[in-house]
């Protein structure tokens, strides 16, 4: 038996062909790889234009084109700075969308996973410490905890009790490092590798290293408590 439509006395047609269009607005601004390549360093720390260009090998013509895309759908904000504008994320609920929209990949793309198999830094290993369990071992005394992104995303925020020694920075401050406590390295995410070649260096060294389980989006995303740079 065919099921019948529904039907009432007043038409909702008028409102859902305006509604769905902004909603669409939001799937838009999303559906580009170099868009959410912008909204995942953006999640890392505000920057201008210029500094997008050089970290995703994008002219700053192009950048400014999609970040305009996302501006339109208010996902993204800027700021005046001097004489240049610096964007940033329009608010947490931006990140929630994106980790999220990453989260559905990760549950309904097996492509994904392969990926991470096939690019998994040698010399890593498969070990990694939970974001529960971080604070208690920091507490303890039993960690040492560094965040390995740029500078510029450190002083912008980073974990309780991070230290920020860059990656690339990491090969001359190995003498400073503790040999008897484990050292525990992020970055910028589930799919940032600067943490696992961290970890890689680190263990080619003598250390025992390990990665966190995801990084600094996903630590602000729970909600945890994090530190600012003066």
């Amino acid at each position: 038996m065919l099921e019948e439509p529904y039907s009432a006395g007043m038409s909702h047609r008028p409102f859902k062909q305006r509604l769905y269009p902004l909603f669409a607005r939001i799937g838009h601004a999303l559906a580009s790889d170099r868009r959410l390549e912008l909204l995942d360093l953006l999640a890392q720390s505000p920057r201008h234009v210029d500094a997008l260009a050089t970290e995703t090998d994008m002219s700053v013509a192009s950048v400014s084109q999609h970040l305009q895309v996302l501006r339109n759908a208010h996902l993204v904000e800027t700021e005046r700075e001097g004489t240049k504008v610096r964007y940033r994320l329009a608010g947490d609920d931006v990140l929630d969308l994106w980790l999220s929209l990453r989260a559905v990949a990760e549950s309904r793309l097996a492509e994904v996973a392969q990926l991470k198999r096939d690019f998994a830094v040698e010399g890593a290993g498969a070990e990694q410490v939970s974001r529960d369990d971080l604070q208690a071992q920091i507490d303890q005394g039993k960690i040492m905890l560094i965040d390995v992104r740029p500078r510029i995303e450190f002083e912008h925020g980073h974990l309780p009790g991070a230290v920020s020694i860059p990656v690339d920075e990491l090969p001359a401050r190995l003498g400073t490092l503790p040999k008897r406590r484990r050292i525990v390295t992020y970055c910028r995410g589930e799919y940032c590798l600067f943490a696992d070649e961290a970890v890689a260096l680190l263990r080619a060294e003598g250390f025992n290293a390990v990665r966190l389980d995801g990084g600094w989006p996903e630590w602000l995303g729970e909600g945890r408590a994090v530190e600012h740079e003066p």
